[in-house]
């Protein structure tokens, strides 16, 4: 099915969509590209977006969905990583990631901004595609940092019983139905978004896709289009709530029925407010790339237990268990594991190893550490690993430390998670100079911008003649953490 699209004050009907997706599907059929082959996709929120997406699902390809902040070394190792046939990019950020396509990936750049163009003319008079029957093959997120480069989440086909309970966890997580009016203006190139998106195309509901998230021409939207299902982020609820506060204009949001939620946990004060606002309609679930969804949470039961994540949702497995693998009891804080059994298991693509490593007798962690109540609900309440989390946004340390470690100057370096009010977490570097040199923390910041994504940048530089370390010789970056968390009435 296709959705009726609605973007940047235009509609693009469903049969329009329908025929896109048809002459993309026969372009890539025309360069060569075939079932279980990977399609990288570089686009913003946008038709093309949709339309490129859609056609790879059509046509038994993976999706990998590349950030369109890259730099060329970052999009350059995914290409390279996800064996991608073609890449779909915007023309005007095909500049940014050049110098790192491989030779043998087959470029399309995607400009919107009229007829003819070389996007608007691919596939154009090629032969239909053949047509696929089988299940789609979902997307390949790259996630992770632990050893300084993101890796690609890669499924295995799903089991055709696992079909029907997929289906069913979506419609509990996102409430879609072919009647809803969905909004979306999360950047897609993130898990959540995307699946968000392909369940509301599933349906054929009413789509109005946003290229970015703005409070005020939110509110609008809703009261215009009489949206009933939107995709948030804590982020966005505080800049919703600001909006208010301030004065801004408002909008009648009763056509409201489910807001969807994931990716960062969501501040006790925050989510009453938006509770107290919109009504009882914000939902919250635990989810990664590789466990799926674990657990999902309504207003009403949150409203009952303040800061739940909720209970595993759809036959979801869920344990608290400490270093050693032993199942901790009711309230006591351990490793969370989980998995969904909607989902078909997963590899890391070309690292096996690191896939087996956080595995547990069939459920996997991530690192975030938490509790179930005696009614089984879950708490998080600390991050094990080094991750952070930035609106919504996971930035792994390990990746940033190793592009400031070639800095000359740089003796060593620390990057990890410091509070801030808007995006939950912002990041912060501590730098070690080598003897005798002298750098201050913009000459950091410019030399980072230079080679990663801008959001990766720390916003907070501080510099030590010594980096604390543990009697292995790591870097204690509790140490470094704490001072900046110490007034905070949370770790997260």
């Amino acid at each position: 099915m296709y959705p009726n699209l609605h973007f940047q004050g235009r509609l693009y009907p469903a049969d329009h969509l329908a025929a896109e997706t048809a002459r993309v599907c026969a372009g890539l059929a025309e360069l060569g590209v075939t079932e279980g082959m990977s399609v990288a996709v570089m686009l913003r929120n946008s038709p093309a977006c949709v339309t490129a997406v859609l056609a790879c699902r059509q046509s038994g390809l993976y999706v990998v969905p590349l950030n369109w902040h890259f730099k060329a070394a970052e999009a350059g190792h995914v290409l390279a990583d996800s064996g991608a046939q073609v890449l779909f990019v915007h023309h005007d950020l095909l500049p940014q990631i050049a110098a790192g396509i491989p030779a043998n990936v087959k470029v399309v750049a995607v400009d919107e901004s009229g007829d003819p163009s070389p996007w608007s003319a691919f596939g154009a008079g090629a032969p239909p595609a053949p047509a696929y029957a089988g299940p789609p093959k979902g997307m390949v997120p790259y996630t992770s940092g632990t050893t300084g480069k993101p890796k690609g989440v890669r499924r295995l086909p799903a089991k055709p019983e696992q079909r029907p309970m997929a289906e069913a966890l979506m419609n509990t997580v996102f409430g879609v139905t072919p009647d809803s009016r969905v909004l979306l203006s999360a950047p897609v190139y993130h898990s959540a978004p995307m699946s968000y998106l392909m369940n509301a195309c599933a349906h054929g509901a009413e789509l109005v896709l946003e290229s970015s998230f703005d409070a005020k021409r939110t509110l609008q939207l809703i009261e215009k289009h009489r949206i009933t299902h939107a995709y948030l982020v804590p982020t966005m609820y505080q800049r919703l709530l600001r909006h208010r506060a301030e004065g801004g204009e408002l909008s009648d949001t009763s056509s409201i029925v489910q807001v969807g939620s994931t990716g960062s946990p969501c501040a006790p004060d925050i989510k009453r407010a938006m509770i107290e606002w919109w009504g009882p309609v914000i939902t919250e679930a635990y989810a990664s790339s590789e466990t799926g969804y674990i657990t999902f949470v309504d207003s009403k039961t949150w409203l009952e237990r303040p800061g739940t994540a909720g209970r595993p949702v759809n036959g979801a497995g869920l344990r608290i268990l400490d270093d050693e693998g032993r199942e901790l009891p009711t309230g006591q804080t351990g490793l969370i594991y989980g998995r969904q059994p909607a989902y078909p298991d997963f590899t890391y693509i070309n690292n096996d190893a690191a896939r087996k490593s956080l595995e547990r007798d069939g459920l996997f962690t991530l690192g975030d550490m938490g509790y179930v109540d005696a009614d089984g609900y879950l708490f998080i309440n600390d991050r094990k690993s080094d991750m952070v989390i930035s609106g919504g946004v996971n930035i792994y340390p390990a990746e940033i430390e190793s592009v400031l470690q070639t800095m000359p100057g740089v003796t060593d370096c620390a990057v990890f998670g410091i509070p801030d009010a808007e995006f939950g977490e912002a990041l912060g570097a501590a730098v070690q100079p080598a003897p005798g040199v002298s750098i201050d923390a913009d000459a950091v910041k410019s030399f980072l911008r230079e080679r990663i994504a801008n959001y990766k940048v720390p916003r907070s530089v501080e510099f030590h003649a010594a980096l604390p370390r543990e009697d292995t010789g790591k870097i204690f970056k509790r140490l470094l953490r704490e001072p900046h968390w110490r007034d905070q009435r949370r770790a997260i």
